[in-house]
């Protein structure tokens, strides 16, 4: 409907050039039309006089009024005010809404897709999480909030490659291995000779357990087997990584969350991308060396200081291979690449860019995008539940998706803004009531069902067609909501995926369901009156068509029956 409005006022705009009311080579600033606020101000509302007025020489209302009268005929717009300083307020016609719901049943699975992303190649990493462990309730936001990200630039054209990136290198990989080693050689927690950072959890036991017996696991298309050699360090190591990473698979499997690409930080090194990278930083002029150690001059792409690259000692600081990573991006085509962390790497960020800026090979500025999780706090009881039987120290995925599923753990999990703290209430997830945001949408959809089904039962033959041609008998308050409702999915969605804001569609399908359910309680759909039942039959089927398609977004199933 927007999109329909703003082509009807570029044409007023065309023909107030051509008359020359408006300068012939006018660069037409980006106007606004927005939904209103108030149904009494019409259905949408544009500042589009506001921002001509000044190189048309005229006042805004005046402005106005030329582009009202400008406006071409059509059947969109039952009439138009002009309100305040120079708004254009919009009141649409009923057929637009009838239209709308029309193109619901006709596109089905495909209403409120686009083109918008063009095919242009973009790449969401998301989780990354080290293969210490079983993944944490953290990691679940972190899976929740890109994956419904990758669906939503799926949605709206872009051609999406979803990504994993395992740090399987470095000081806490060390920890893994060693905990492990203590395991396989009898040593609990807190014992003489346990790893003063080791691991503490009963998965390491399993672990140790597995490699001793010589089992097999596969990761990732490779298949590892234990050694059971207790003293071999890099046979436990690898083993012990081979195994969490099939862990978290299997985890992230059940929770709907699939990747395109599992990249090995390891690779970085034994590939030579790591020294690559450097070699270009000191070629491009960016570097400098002090104290033994070399830094780069950050601070030249607005970081807020140097930072040392390599250290006295030879070895790498750890924005270095994310620098070489994300370089890695740029090199397979990621045109754009977001990437989905925890709030607590806010502060690598500058200087990872910055690392990408002095590299000089045409990375634009604002590249990558960073979208940052805050923490969750998990309730049960009005009590904070803090650890894990397996995991020790932590809440895992896992345990919330065996409490509560994982549909309603994926919609606790996205429902909030990601920068905002979330509560997951696992009694509230676990109800079967209104209170409980999932179960109310997806009901509403499975409500839908139950209707249909009834019709059956009782006789009445439900013609599609027929309801499509009375659609003008809905005129009750309550069918106009909903109707209202429905016809802002496609904008919600383009809203969604330009803003990187997943949890504005499951703030939406809430109201949506909202919407039905008091259509539901307020009038009788299976009426005597054909053409009226057809009608109110075929408004309901478009809502279970958009609420399904909204449901999809946020990877959660339709039911049927509840």
């Amino acid at each position: 409907m927007k999109e329909q409005l703003r082509e009807l006022l570029l044409q007023a705009l065309r023909t107030l050039q051509n008359d020359s009311t408006l300068p012939a080579d006018l660069d037409v600033p980006s106007f606004v039309i927005e939904r209103a606020r108030n149904r009494d101000h019409g259905d949408f509302a544009t500042n589009a006089a506001m921002l001509l007025a000044k190189p048309a020489r005229a006042k805004p209302r005046d402005l106005a009024d030329k582009l009202v009268a400008a406006l071409p005929a059509n059947t969109l717009v039952a009439k138009v005010e002009i309100a305040g300083p120079g708004f254009i307020n919009f009141f649409l016609a009923p057929a637009a809404y009838h239209d709308e719901v029309r193109r619901i049943i006709a596109e089905g699975d495909a209403y409120g897709r686009s083109q918008s992303g063009k095919g242009v190649t973009a790449g969401v990493e998301y989780v990354s999480a080290n293969p210490t462990g079983p993944l944490h309730v953290g990691h679940g936001r972190a899976a929740a909030i890109g994956d419904c990200l990758s669906r939503l630039l799926d949605a709206t054209g872009w051609s999406v490659k979803r990504e994993f990136y395992y740090n399987d290198a470095g000081v806490q990989i060390n920890n893994l291995a060693i905990s492990v080693q203590a395991r396989a050689r009898g040593l609990a927690p807190g014992a003489e000779g346990w790893p003063e950072d080791g691991y503490r959890g009963d998965y390491i036991a399993d672990v140790a357990r597995a490699y001793m017996a010589g089992e097999s696991v596969e990761a990732d298309g490779e298949i590892v087997t234990g050694a059971k050699n207790v003293d071999d360090l890099e046979a436990i190591r690898h083993f012990a990584v081979a195994s969490l990473r099939r862990e978290q698979n299997l985890d992230l499997q059940a929770f709907g969350v699939r990747f395109d690409t599992y990249f090995l930080e390891s690779s970085l090194y034994t590939d030579g991308k790591v020294d690559e990278t450097v070699r270009e930083l000191v070629a491009h002029g960016h570097t400098y060396e002090e104290g033994g150690a070399l830094w780069l001059r950050s601070t030249d792409f607005g970081d807020d200081k140097d930072r040392v690259m390599r250290k006295s000692d030879g070895t790498y600081t750890y924005f270095v291979p994310d620098v070489a990573y994300h370089r890695s991006k740029w090199q397979r085509g990621y045109v754009r690449a977001i990437t989905e962390l925890g709030s607590d790497h806010h502060g690598s960020l500058a200087r990872v860019k910055a690392g990408l800026q002095a590299l000089d090979c045409g990375i634009p500025k604002g590249w990558p995008e960073y979208v940052l999780h805050q923490m969750v706090t998990v309730m049960r009881g009005g009590e904070e539940v803090k650890i894990s039987k397996r995991a020790g120290s932590y809440v895992t995925l896992r345990d919330l998706i065996d409490e509560v599923g994982r549909d309603a753990t994926r919609y606790f999990l996205i429902a909030r803004k990601g920068d905002s703290q979330l509560v997951f209430d696992i009694d509230l997830a676990r109800s079967q009531s209104n209170d409980n945001p999932v179960y109310y949408i997806q009901y509403a959809h499975a409500r839908v069902c139950s209707v249909l089904r009834q019709a059956g039962e009782k006789g009445f033959t439900f013609d599609l067609h027929n309801g499509l041609a009375h659609l003008a008998r809905l005129d009750n308050e309550h069918e106009q909501i909903l109707l209202t409702e429905l016809s802002k999915y496609p904008e919600l969605v383009e809203t969604a995926a330009a803003n990187l804001e997943p949890h504005l569609v499951a703030t939406w399908l809430r109201e949506l369901a909202n919407a039905f359910h008091t259509y539901y309680n307020s009038h009788q759909f299976l009426v005597d009156d054909a053409n009226l039942r057809d009608a109110r039959l075929a408004l309901i089927v478009a809502t279970r068509q958009v609420l399904k398609n909204g449901l999809d977004l946020l990877g959660l199933s339709a039911p049927e029956s509840m």
